[in-house]
């Protein structure tokens, strides 16, 4: 069976590539604790000084696997689950290496969030990207209502989150919800270029500049990702979410009581 999660280095950038092109490198449990695995290899390898997440095939991640929607692995809780995913998210952003994520395709839902968490973002032309919680009667819950208002402000965050609409990658720029665009057949190349200039430096000066620049932002973010936990943790036990769920099993549009 092919590898769900990928790894390598390349003159001081590891490289984590999401591997099930056949499903837009949406995650199920096992990719989630393979990318797990993947981030801590790059964080503990004294030669990575920068971490390039990329997807392969046509997107980079369209977000938790619609078949597993609601499934909890170990039997935990609600609160668990969203916390342990959460802590996942928080260890890119407390991580001193920085982060790129080179953007394609679906970069929907938890995919954003995870694009979101990370220091730059390359995207190709191609993007299309999301917060669609809203359409199954949830919320984002692993910082995407934070990183995003940080990056376009609430208005436009606002509009994502409650219409769970895409938006295109010249919007995305225009937004500030990327930092680079170019075509898709130069994605890769730029993102491992923008990587490597980064890995080129010294790595104790990239570790300050993250933490002081974060600085503007990291207490609000941490508060409002624990406001996530407690607002997803009960929204999963909402008539809401169950009407969503429903509808979209029996191909319907909802019917919400509006209370």
């Amino acid at each position: 069976m092919t590898e769900k999660v990928l790894y390598e280095v390349d003159q001081g950038v590891g490289i984590i590539t999401l591997n099930r092109p056949d499903v837009h490198n949406a995650m199920d449990d096992e990719t989630a604790a393979l990318y797990k695995q993947a981030v801590h290899a790059a964080l503990d390898d004294p030669a990575v000084r920068a971490i390039l997440l990329r997807g392969a095939g046509k997107s980079f991640c369209s977000g938790r696997d619609t078949t597993v929607l609601g499934h909890r692995a170990r039997d935990e809780s609600d609160y668990h689950f969203v916390l342990r995913h959460q802590q996942s998210r928080l260890e890119v952003l407390d991580s001193p290496k920085p982060f790129i994520a080179a953007l394609k395709g679906a970069v929907i839902g938890g995919g954003c969030e995870i694009a979101l968490s990370c220091d730059i973002r390359v995207c190709s032309t191609d993007l299309k990207m999301a917060l669609p919680e809203i359409h199954y009667g949830i919320l984002p819950d692993t910082g995407g209502t934070q990183l995003l208002t940080t990056l376009i402000g609430p208005a436009r965050t606002k509009y994502m989150v409650m219409t769970g609409e895409r938006i295109d990658a010249q919007t995305a720029m225009e937004w500030g919800a990327v930092d680079f665009v170019v075509a898709p057949d130069d994605l890769d190349a730029k993102a491992l270029d923008v990587a490597r200039k980064i890995a080129a430096k010294p790595p104790i000066c990239l570790a300050m500049a993250k933490t002081m620049i974060d600085q503007a932002h990291a207490g609000a973010v941490r508060n409002g990702i624990a406001q996530e936990l407690l607002a997803q943790t009960a929204l999963f036990k909402t008539e809401d979410y169950i009407e969503a769920r429903a509808a979209i099993r029996e191909k319907r549009k909802p019917v919400y009581k509006g209370k």
